[in-house]
């Protein structure tokens, strides 16, 4: 039997035994010669930046043999009190101080800019992919600060966590930004080895990950924000600037922007208490059962992922209206926060275990973490309910859609809703298989449909659309296998279903 298996037998049992621990120790220690024998291969120049990853990768795997699951008791959840997450209306009624351009020099924008775009089969960075009037989502970003700083005559930089990834591509095309009035740092996530999931060892033998070793490394997920953001040196930069806050979000989240009146709220306290972190929560739709919430767990704010569910509450979990809302990833973080907690190493973030199969078929786990699970660790944190419109993420072709049609109109790099759409909420697309990559997607619209007034669009099969569309209620479109549908230019189809030979029915 092998240590793994050993582990994983003692770990079932209960209690924690002598048995238990020796297993443990003895796993560690054969985990520590595999990664000494990987630095022993790292050339000088990058001797020290492997070294303090696989530090921080050791401290993962210790936490992760340590635990027994990521689940949380249940019982110890409370709804948060009524003061922790506040209405943005309330937060709007401030109204914004005369000194705002004083205010706006205290921040800093960071965009988690890890991600490939492989789900939606591009190679490369996904912040590269061109998703209005061929602006791509770094762009869009890059517009929405240059316009603040115009605007504003402030200075607001603009960060971007790259992964192994990304940063080589984002960094070439950054070039083009240089006469831009943005000034634009990055910094790179860890890169961790990925572990064997019947060994619980390191699948790379060296530190190369190019080749056949491309797959024994992963980024560990944007909770890896704090200690590389530290350990890049700029966190230090930027507050010697005099810069205040960082307010965090994903780079393919079309609607977190720049919140003036959130900023104000952080700088210039109702309550004379400093708000070290604020996470940005929205209403629930059925779209985003899965979407972690904020509860209260141990007297202090606490974000509860579905992974920690026990299994028997996930339906519970998942109720619209028991937890009503869930986290955006739209986070303002105090810098001085970070500092203080990453040099007293009490940044606490539950462990995500996260199984993968190789292309070759092998299993392996990879240990990550979350941002917005830091929210325990810091002092005074407060949700914000913000309006749907702040989250606005793109992660298939059916979001692409929405996105590119005049649903929304596009004004400095921001994205607002059409005044000619007649309620607020966003149809529901579901785009099948045949329109998954952005390069098949885009050569089966002849140009984007008219969707003001659609409120559900279902495709499935072998489905073009030619020029000047329009869509209303609720169409469903299915091709069945073997055929084809081409929708004829100019076709306005509302309540329709139309199916196999392009019979259009009404629904």
């Amino acid at each position: 039997m092998s240590l793994a298996q050993d582990y994983r037998k003692a770990m079932s049992q209960a209690g924690t035994s002598q048995f238990q621990e020796v297993i443990r120790q003895e796993l560690e220690y054969s985990m520590k010669v595999e990664l000494d024998k990987i630095l022993a291969t790292a050339p000088q120049n990058e001797l020290e930046h492997t070294k303090k990853d696989l530090e921080g990768f050791k401290k993962l795997f210790h936490r992760f043999l340590q635990e027994k699951g990521p689940s949380v008791d249940w019982g110890k959840i409370q709804r948060p009190p009524e003061d922790s997450i506040q209405p943005y209306e309330k937060i709007k009624a401030r109204g914004l101080p005369v000194n705002i351009t004083s205010v706006l020099n205290k921040l800093v924008v960071v965009k988690l800019n890890g991600g490939l775009g492989t789900s939606m089969g591009c190679k490369g960075p996904k912040s590269l992919i061109g998703v209005r009037n061929e602006n791509t989502f770094l762009d869009l970003t890059v517009q929405q600060i240059e316009h603040l700083n115009k605007t504003y005559n402030t200075d607001v930089p603009l960060v971007l966590m790259n992964s192994f990834n990304t940063d080589e591509d984002t960094k070439k095309i950054l070039q083009k930004y240089s006469h831009s009035r943005v000034k634009i740092y990055t910094f790179n996530q860890s890169r961790y080895p990925r572990i064997n999931k019947e060994s619980l060892l390191p699948i790379a033998k060296d530190v190369s990950y190019s080749g056949e070793n491309t797959e024994a490394w992963y980024p560990p997920g944007h909770g890896d924000i704090y200690s590389s953001f530290y350990n890049s040196g700029l966190l230090d930069t930027l507050i010697g600037e005099g810069k205040e806050y960082i307010f965090v979000s994903n780079i393919d989240n079309l609607g977190a922007t720049v919140d003036l009146y959130i900023l104000n709220h952080l700088m210039n306290p109702p309550n004379g208490k400093c708000c070290e972190f604020v996470m940005e929560v929205t209403n629930k739709t059925r779209a985003d059962v899965k979407g972690g919430t904020l509860t209260q767990y141990d007297n202090k704010l606490r974000l509860v992922e579905i992974a920690q569910v026990p299994k028997a509450h996930v339906d519970e979990f998942k109720s619209v209206s028991k937890f009503k809302i869930f986290n955006t990833n739209n986070l303002w973080i105090s810098l001085l926060a970070i500092k203080r907690l990453q040099e007293e190493n009490a940044i606490d973030m539950e462990i995500i275990v996260n199984p993968k199969t190789l292309d070759g078929g092998l299993n392996v786990i990879q240990l990550e973490t979350a941002v917005g699970a830091a929210v325990k660790s810091f002092e005074n944190s407060l949700g914000i309910n913000v309006p749907r419109s702040r989250f606005l993420p793109v992660k298939t072709t059916s979001d692409l859609l929405l996105v590119m049609s005049n649903l929304y109109s596009l004004n400095a790099g921001s994205l607002t809703m059409s005044e000619k759409r007649e309620f607020p909420t966003v149809p529901l697309v579901k785009l099948g298989s045949s329109f998954t990559k952005v390069q098949d997607y885009l050569t089966r619209f002849e140009s984007i449909p008219d969707m003001l007034e659609l409120d559900h669009l279902t495709v499935s099969g072998d489905v073009t659309f030619g020029k000047n569309v329009a869509l209303k209620g609720t169409v469903i479109i299915i091709a069945n296998h073997g055929d084809r549908i081409d929708i004829p230019p100019g076709a306005v189809l509302e309540n329709k279903i139309v199916s196999g030979n392009l019979r259009i029915l009404d629904h």
